[in-house]
């Protein structure tokens, strides 16, 4: 107890280097947490995804399309629940800066695959029997203040002309990590549109979304589907959904690496900015760190004056920083409005910032203790700080 009374008051007695190193840490542990959040955001969608769920796209790329005619032929593989099917549309709302994901969907079963979304069955209802209805996630609404009976026009880049929707249902997330910042309508809709305007591209489907009843059975689907196209005009390639929402990610994975890099980078200069305050503070204390070996106190004792000292002024700075992360998160979430469907401050991130800030307190204070600790009581006596 008297020994964490003398590392207080240690840590209070420059008052002014205590608060710009807790400023420093605070900073940093901010930074540190925003920029975990951000490597986290780029992850959700893949950490969302169902372990039943399988995508289905062309073996080319996901550029090219799907026959509808492989439909009844993917529904009748053993071990298969549902199957729904989506085009991206890739429309532009006012301007090229409010991009948000785009789907037509086969209305009938696609919400059905995805509980996530969770839509109120009058709405859903009013979506089913409106051929230009939408639904709309509850951030995407948020964002550019889209409510029930609202038209949406969109401006199509795939399929050219102006396209006007009805938001018919507001879907919200059934978890924290629910993309709600998404866009879908009928593909039904579409399908007519482009039958009229451009029928060489009708009948085609971007992706097809399949249910197993089983996990277990995902890989054998997937080969069974994969096997009965191919060597056809349109080779499928099936995979888990969690692989197929990793196949974005890895477009970007070297922007991914370099802001870790970066996270860790700012750990690492705090922590040279805390050493560099611990070592002055341990030479100005050399001769009293002599006294007090001289009175008979070890080693041990003194090295733990300045690591209880070093570990709580970083503590202090990593709880504040904590407690910073999480409105500045907010903050930042409604600033970028879409671009991070998820953006939320994970428990994981929390403890590596607890973490980190232990690290740099007990690393920061390693040299000037074993200086302390190992100094002659005659030359301690001599030191003036």
């Amino acid at each position: 107890m008297q020994l964490l009374k003398l590392i207080s008051r240690n840590a209070l007695r420059h008052k002014l280097r205590t608060g710009l190193t807790l400023v420093g840490m605070v900073v940093a542990v901010v930074a540190f947490g925003l920029l975990r959040t951000v490597v986290d955001a780029w992850y959700a969608n893949s950490e969302s995804a169902s372990a039943t769920r399988l995508v289905t796209r062309n073996a080319i790329s996901l550029v090219f399309p799907l026959p509808l005619s492989y439909k009844p032929k993917i529904r009748a593989v053993e071990g298969i629940k549902s199957l729904s099917y989506a085009n991206w549309f890739g429309g532009i709302y006012k301007e090229p800066k409010n991009f948000f994901p785009q789907f037509a969907v086969d209305a009938a079963t696609y919400f059905d695959m995805y509980p996530e979304f969770v839509l109120k069955e009058d709405e859903r209802r009013d979506f089913l029997r409106d051929r230009r209805g939408a639904v709309v996630g509850r951030k995407l609404a948020d964002t550019y203040g889209f409510k029930i009976g609202d038209s949406v026009t969109l401006k199509g880049t795939i399929f050219p002309g102006e396209w006007t929707f009805v938001v018919r249902a507001i879907y919200d997330g059934a978890t924290k990590k629910t993309d709600q910042s998404q866009f879908f309508f009928h593909w039904d809709y579409l399908n007519e549109t482009v039958k009229k305007k451009f029928p060489r591209r009708a009948d085609q489907i971007g992706v097809y979304v399949i249910e197993a009843n089983n996990a277990d059975d995902m890989a054998r689907i997937a080969l069974a589907i994969d096997s009965q196209f191919k060597n056809s005009a349109a080779e499928t390639m099936s995979e888990t959904e969690k692989a197929f929402q990793l196949g974005f990610v890895a477009m970007t994975g070297a922007i991914v690496t370099a802001i870790r890099i970066v996270s860790y980078l700012v750990i690492f200069i705090i922590m040279a900015v805390m050493a560099n305050t611990m070592a002055m503070t341990a030479r100005e204390r050399m001769a009293e760190y002599a006294t007090l070996k001289a009175l008979g106190f070890g080693p041990g004792y003194v090295a733990s004056l300045i690591f209880g000292e070093s570990i709580l002024i970083a503590l202090a700075g990593g709880l504040a920083g904590v407690l910073v992360t999480l409105p500045v998160a907010a903050g930042f979430s409604k600033q970028m409005g879409t671009l991070f469907p998820v953006f939320e401050v994970s428990q994981t991130t929390i403890g590596l910032q607890f973490a980190a800030a232990f690290a740099v307190g007990l690393l920061a204070a390693l040299m000037p203790a074993r200086r302390a600790a190992t100094v002659k009581i005659v030359e301690g006596l001599r030191s003036r700080g």
